[in-house]
């Protein structure tokens, strides 16, 4: 898979894969998106709802992006986040080492940048299928799966559904894969994407979600939240 580094309108970093004509994260603003869809409007809104433990599971860990941006999120509420992350193509260190995340966001967020550095390099440095420790409050697994492969064995509190839009990846948008994760997710929690697509809506409706559109990030009108009733 070719891809090439991009800057996006907030200054952060994405790929665009030129044999699918698809960007890993928005062209408005990579880091606005991950904060927006998955730690707004996904970790936020479940602490709203007094959870105190979440376990997360992220469709498509890709850059490893919202991995950061939640391991800051679990330092800064206090929250204990476990988090599993599946994917099919990792990238290769070369790529991972000219990402400009953490310099963003530690100005962003006023954090030590050698210390967010080591973070976002443990992230990456992590063993595939092996659940380890990055702190007190945050727990990483990484699967090198597809959905569609994944026997899972264990239920989440949150999904993040950052797979690429079903213009290029229908097959990770079917009613057969949103059923898969329906059943992996406890009751009462939820699904984001910044897909709102009418007929992912549908499809999420179809299979049990009670679907909620949402304002979504800068310069996207919409997005997605889906609860398991």
């Amino acid at each position: 898979m070719n891809r090439e580094l991009i800057t996006t309108a907030d200054g952060s970093h994405s790929l665009y894969v030129k044999d699918l004509d698809e960007h890993y994260h928005s062209i408005h603003g990579a880091i606005q998106e991950a904060q927006h869809v998955f730690i707004k409007t996904g970790i936020q809104y479940l602490v709203s709802q007094n959870y105190s433990t979440i376990s997360i599971l992220e469709i498509g860990f890709g850059t490893g992006l919202n991995a950061l941006l939640s391991f800051l999120e679990a330092e800064k509420l206090n929250v204990k986040l476990d988090y599993t992350s599946l994917e099919a193509f990792p990238l290769d260190t070369m790529i991972v080492s000219q990402l400009n995340y953490v310099k963003l966001i530690s100005k962003i967020e006023n954090k030590n940048e050698s210390k967010l550095e080591k973070a976002f390099l443990d992230i990456h440095k992590a063993e595939w299928e092996k659940k380890i420790e990055l702190s007190n409050n945050f727990s990483l697994q990484k699967i090198k799966n597809t959905l569609q492969e994944i026997t899972f064995s264990s239920s989440f509190d949150l999904i993040f559904f950052d797979a690429f839009g079903p213009r290029v990846q229908p097959d990770m948008w079917t009613e057969e894969l949103f059923s898969k994760i329906y059943v992996a997710t406890n009751p009462k929690g939820c699904l984001v994407t910044y897909c709102a697509k009418g007929e992912v809506k549908r499809t999420l409706k179809k299979v049990g979600f009670i679907v909620e559109t949402l304002p979504g990030p800068p310069r996207k009108r919409e997005m997605v939240r889906a609860t398991k009733n």
